[in-house]
């Protein structure tokens, strides 16, 4: 018997599970209360929001924020990114109201637009714009794009990235397939994040057909209303219905899951339970309760897209 071949498979598979483990932090009130590198990897995104990160702790604001020093960019990112939304949201529940909401109460587009141009004073001054609008988006959308680029770093230096053991990962995939417990450079993409990428481009392009047209064309987009898109669904009704039911099922999908993630929902609804337990009733339990769970928050998508939808209807 060839005993190198033996060595040699020996030696790669030792390699690949080396690459496998995931690290573990080892929780200890001196790492917590010294300057290490386990301080700038900030908290994972998949854990408790914020209402458990206030018990880390006692010094920390209501807002999240907390005057000790030694947190990283993923802390304050994380931050950014998630009252960047509280900003924004409140903003959409307007705008929705009054695009959506009102229209199909009274029925009537003339009579909607009074209420169109009273809500443009609130959101679309020269001042409460940027502020209210187009800074927190742009906020929004950076901070998720630098957390995502951040962990990949992390996870580089983790894994070894830089090491001549990340040079063996493409013969090591060729001669052993990799498996769903393979080293990953870059963070998972959950559905709130794809959602959210699809959304970007929709807005912004919702944004180009009625404020940047009417500017380049008209040099001016003060009197574009209800009127204009009643007009754009009477010219092309095929693009129009397929442009607005994508921005409003986009849009409200993201959004309501948005807001379950903070408030910590998100993660206890599913299909999938977590690992078994052991205990047939208990996993069946769990299993029950996410799915309760995975119902009340995609209910809730659908009746606020329902309402959209009739908007758009009538």
């Amino acid at each position: 018997m060839d005993t190198r071949s033996l060595h040699e498979k020996a030696s790669e598979e030792t390699l690949i599970s080396l690459l496998q483990l995931d690290p573990s932090p080892i929780e200890s009130p001196e790492l917590d209360s010294a300057a290490s590198d386990e301080k700038q990897l900030g908290r994972n995104p998949n854990d408790e929001q914020d209402g458990a990160a206030g018990t880390l702790k006692s010094s920390t604001s209501s807002l999240g924020l907390s005057g000790n020093a030694g947190h990283g960019a993923i802390y304050y990112l994380s931050r950014i990114q998630r009252y960047s939304s509280y900003t924004f949201t409140v903003f959409t529940a307007l705008h929705l109201a009054t695009t959506s909401l009102i229209p199909l109460a009274t029925l009537s587009v003339p009579a909607s637009e009074s209420y169109l141009l009273l809500a443009r004073e609130i959101y679309q001054t020269p001042l409460s714009e940027p502020l209210l609008v187009a800074l927190p988006a742009l906020a929004h959308v950076a901070s998720g794009i630098a957390l995502r680029l951040l962990r990949r770093s992390q996870n580089l230096r983790r894994y070894g990235g830089a090491t001549p053991a990340a040079a063996l990962l493409p013969h090591l995939h060729r001669t052993h397939p990799p498996t769903s417990t393979h080293h990953r450079v870059w963070p998972p993409l959950s559905w709130i994040s794809r959602s959210g990428y699809v959304l970007a481009v929709a807005v912004g392009l919702h944004a180009f057909v009625n404020r940047g047209l009417p500017l380049i064309i008209d040099g001016d987009s003060a009197n574009i209303g209800l009127a204009y898109v009643s007009h754009g669904f009477a010219r092309h009704p095929a693009l129009s219905w397929v442009a607005y039911a994508g921005l409003l099922a986009v849009g409200c999908g993201h959004v309501v899951w948005g807001w379950a993630k903070w408030f910590g929902v998100a993660h206890k609804a599913g299909w999938r339970a977590p690992p078994a337990t052991g205990n047939a009733r208990v996993d069946r339990e769990v299993r029950r309760r996410r799915r309760r769970v995975w119902y009340a928050v995609n209910g809730v998508v659908v009746s606020i897209l329902t309402l959209g939808k009739l908007m758009q209807y009538h």
